[in-house]
């Protein structure tokens, strides 16, 4: 298997890194190959422009970067060589650092595609999982912590990005704020990752609906059979489609939910 690490963190003495290395580690010891996408250290433009278009911009006074976009950058050739993808970053805003999310942006830009998406996206054959740290306990980020409920925080991220391209998605790898735990609690946490990146290709991934549950000609929205099947479920199919029913819990940080 080929795995893509897309790392964004500047400190390479942080929890971080050592995550990462720990995957790379891990990942190699299995007979992976394994790159590293080090964003700070190869100084990776976020922005997305028309210097990221080869051979001329077709429509220069109407400029739109996903139609424009060509993927001709080393980064889009691992990307497309690789089976895995982990991205490994801090939590910045509830979202990924500027730096990754640029890296989406520019990479997984022409994934963008309203013919190809979600279960039929163009990386539908691929697996993604987000891998990153907080700086709070999980009791902040639950359904009655103040910055509410962890999955409806991972939803634009694996639903909005990742599934949209297409990858079947694992449960994110969540290191809840190890800079204040003991030294022992974060060699716990490491332990924890290598251990279950030695199982991980057996693991099932997060739950979406498939873009066939839903009606092209009536605006995609749910089709009455769907809408029918899962009227007396006690809670919606997902975080966002959830039919203005409980959300189903742990549907983002646990496979199969």
């Amino acid at each position: 298997m080929k795995v893509l690490i897309v790392y964004a963190h500047e400190s390479p003495a942080s929890f971080n890194a050592a995550a990462k290395d720990a995957a790379v580690a891990a990942l190699t010891a299995q007979g992976c190959t394994v790159e590293v996408s080090d964003l700070y250290a190869m100084k990776f433009k976020a922005a997305a422009t028309t210097e990221d278009i080869t051979g001329g911009v077709r429509d220069a006074e109407n400029f739109c970067f996903a139609k424009e976009i060509k993927l001709a950058s080393e980064e889009g050739r691992l990307l497309k060589e690789a089976d895995l993808v982990i991205f490994q970053f801090p939590m910045y805003w509830s979202s990924v650092p500027a730096i990754m999310k640029g890296w989406m942006d520019r990479v997984l830009g022409f994934a963008y595609a309203q013919e190809k998406r979600y279960s039929e996206g163009i990386f539908k054959d691929k697996k993604a999982m987000l891998s990153f740290t907080t700086d709070c306990p999980e009791s902040v980020y639950s359904d009655t912590g103040i910055n509410g409920d962890i999955n409806v925080t991972l939803w634009p991220l694996q639903n909005g990005i990742l599934n949209y391209c297409g990858f079947q998605v694992f449960a994110p790898q969540i290191f809840w704020d190890p800079a204040t735990g003991s030294p022992e609690s974060r060699s716990s946490m490491l332990e924890g990752w290598r251990t279950r990146l030695q199982n991980l290709c057996g693991e099932a991934t997060v739950y979406f609906a498939p873009l066939d549950y839903f009606d092209k000609e009536k605006g995609f929205l749910l089709k009455p059979e769907v809408k029918e099947k899962y009227a007396s479920k006690e809670c919606g199919l997902t975080v966002g489609i959830h039919m203005g029913k409980p959300l189903p819990a742990n549907s983002q940080t646990k496979a199969g939910v």
